[in-house]
């Protein structure tokens, strides 16, 4: 008797296995997540370096290689993020938390952020605002595609919040992220913080930028004029459930 598990694939795990999920028949309806990686390696040898550095998500959460999984869970499998279609309200989430996270394929707007973070009692506010660059170590870029696994992007965004108040007092942040095509010099991602006072709010800002690109799962293609490429990380080694610095 067999059991089917479900794997959601997202950038460049779609591309390499022609499909957004798989599906698998195994003998087992409980395993860690270093032995269900081990038996996907196992399968699909000719992708088992990718699948090494990509990280399990269980129910929208990371989950570390000795967490154990249910055939029944929400799995996915995720290559390294970039870090960057609407989502509705999380299930527990506050339609004001919703509006200050969120992730959609519509144009950003700047001001719209920066004002969900405005506040009397903050006297500092400040918005980072990425655009799509046109070169790139001399390589033109004709445009970015993002893909995102939407849920799960939008409660890492509102982790990230949660960090920056809890190590911040008094600090607000909204951040918004497209997904979908990118055109030069679009808006990609808004990130509004507002402090107290300034020097936590440059701190606050810069913290945002980088958790985005560690924990938060959406993926960047750079199309070129004679091919394209998936974005992974490019801070090093990626390790999602590692804490913010």
């Amino acid at each position: 008797m067999t059991v089917t598990w479900n794997i959601q694939l997202f950038a460049g795990l779609s591309d390499r296995f022609g499909s957004p999920a798989i599906q698998l028949e195994l003998p087992h309806d409980e395993l860690t997540v270093a032995r269900l990686k081990q038996t996907l390696a196992e399968l699909y040898p000719a992708h088992a370096a990718l699948i090494a550095i990509s990280f399990m998500a269980r129910n929208q959460a990371y989950a570390a290689d000795g967490q154990l999984l249910h055939a029944a869970d929400e799995l996915a499998l995720l290559p390294p993020v970039s870090g960057g279609e609407d989502t509705g309200p999380a299930a527990g989430t506050s339609s004001a938390q919703e509006d200050r996270y969120r992730v959609t394929s519509d144009p950003l707007s700047v001001e719209a952020v920066t004002a969900l973070v405005i506040v009397p009692d903050n006297g500092a506010t400040l918005t980072f605002t990425g655009t799509t660059r046109e070169w790139t170590q001399g390589q033109r870029t004709v445009r970015l595609e993002y893909e995102a696994y939407v849920p799960m992007a939008v409660k890492t965004l509102e982790q990230i919040g949660e960090e920056i108040e809890a190590r911040w007092p008094g600090t607000k942040c909204a951040i918004w992220h497209r997904t979908g095509v990118v055109d030069i010099a679009e808006v990609s991602v808004v990130i509004a913080v507002s402090s107290p006072h300034r020097d936590a709010c440059y701190e606050a800002s810069r913290y945002a930028i980088e958790r985005l690109k560690q924990i938060v799962p959406i993926w960047k293609r750079e199309i070129w004029e004679d091919g394209s490429e998936w974005k992974g990380s490019q801070l090093g080694p990626w390790n999602p459930i590692a804490q913010g610095r």
